[in-house]
């Protein structure tokens, strides 16, 4: 099976992700700027989580214009992915309404560190499927920032029980880290049509 039906059904799901964490954003009744100080965890929670989901979204496209197929094994891997990136919501909502007391930031943290697992299955899957020298074996290297990142989610969850401040901060680290669109598969990609 090719993989546009994957992709767009992994699009739908993200959308409505998305979707559901900005509707639980609460409007103030009042329209002084002061009314927006007891919402601003909740945004900053939201705007994290946005961006995580954002870099999913981006890596996700990428790694499946990589892909040529799909098997069944594949199909279940990208389900375990969308299972956990469907709990950002709650767990964005649940650090952002509590101000990152330490519970929420390490559940919080738990669904980042599940979902990066879930990913690199998810790559190992297609790896499997595709052969050892496949353009997305090729372009994911030594994946340093695929390593990186669970061990740094491993510190920040017990972390969040000592200073949530510190743990929230590794976790938006790993997001900066993921910014950038990792411009490996479209350099291998480039190569292949050269």
């Amino acid at each position: 099976m090719k993989t546009t039906r994957l992709e767009a059904f992994s699009d739908g799901v993200l959308a409505i992700i998305i979707t559901i964490m900005v509707l639980e954003l609460k409007v103030p009744h009042s329209v002084e700027l002061a009314a927006l100080k007891p919402i601003l965890p909740v945004f900053l929670s939201y705007v994290l989580s946005f961006i995580y989901l954002g870099i999913y979204w981006n890596n996700h496209h990428h790694m499946f214009q990589a892909a040529g197929q799909v098997s069944g094994g594949i199909l279940w891997a990208n389900l375990h992915l969308l299972f956990w990136l469907s709990l950002f919501p709650f767990t964005t909502g649940w650090i952002g309404e509590n101000h990152l007391a330490s519970i929420p930031t390490a559940a919080y943290g738990f669904v980042l560190l599940m979902a990066a697992i879930a990913y690199y299955i998810l790559q190992r899957a297609i790896i499997g499927r595709e052969g050892r020298d496949s353009l997305l074996a090729l372009a994911i290297g030594k994946d340093w920032k695929g390593k990186l990142s669970p061990v740094l989610y491993l510190i920040a969850i017990p972390l969040a029980f000592v200073n949530s401040w510190i743990a929230s901060g590794l976790y938006a680290f790993v997001a900066f880290l993921w910014l950038i669109p990792d411009p490996r598969i479209e350099r291998e990609l480039e190569k292949r049509e050269e």
